[in-house]
């Protein structure tokens, strides 16, 4: 599989930027709105974004189940910011009809890092990334209190007033990040998670 199709789930915001960021880092990357479109694909990225207005829109467009299990059959799927909260069994802070998949055994607080006037950019060094520490974008970003056994932490934020939270894990097929890396032009993590797919 040298270019593995990925979806971005493209019910609300980066889309366009993770299509391009996937593209440029070897994937054949295209918008999923449909259970149709979800069958076409290898692996699934959900973008940042507002995670109570995306769990609404998954069930409007008929796609919870089919993620729910495309997941349990071991899709890779990646989530930046609001596709963290998405993937978390626990939201700390979440509005109390918010559902998510539930892949990855953690608990994240929604906006934790302070509202959109809060938003910051530190290096993150993250475990099987290569190189320099990435240069990590955080809009009104989570951050994980919580991983289960299986959970691996690949990446924490390494100075500031956020040092040592923990701002990127994965568990098997499932990555999530707090944030956007589809806003920086460094590729490293979708090419990470190109990789991944191509693996799985």
């Amino acid at each position: 599989m040298s270019r593995p199709t990925i979806g971005v789930l493209a019910l609300q915001g980066d889309v366009r930027e993770h299509v391009a960021a996937l593209t440029a880092a070897g994937a054949d990357a295209r918008p999923v709105r449909r259970p149709g479109e979800l069958d076409a694909v290898d692996g699934l990225v959900i973008p940042g974004g507002e995670s109570t207005t995306i769990s609404k829109l998954v069930d409007i467009f008929e796609l919870r189940e089919p993620i729910d299990k495309r997941i349990a059959d071991g899709m890779p799927v990646y989530g930046s910011c609001a596709g963290m909260i998405m993937l978390a069994t626990e939201v700390l802070d979440g509005r109390a009809d918010q559902r998510g998949f539930a892949g990855i055994d953690m608990t994240v607080r929604r906006n934790a890092f302070g509202r959109q006037v809060d938003s910051f950019e530190a290096p993150v060094e993250i475990t099987g990334v290569e190189g320099d520490p990435f240069h990590a974008v955080f809009i009104r970003a989570p951050w994980v209190e919580r991983v289960g056994a299986g959970v691996e932490v690949i990446g924490k934020v390494t100075g500031g007033p956020a040092a040592e939270r923990i701002v990127a894990v994965r568990q098997g097929n499932l990555l999530a990040t707090s944030f956007h890396p589809e806003l920086t032009g460094d590729l490293r993590v979708h090419a990470y998670f190109v990789e991944l797919v191509r693996t799985a």
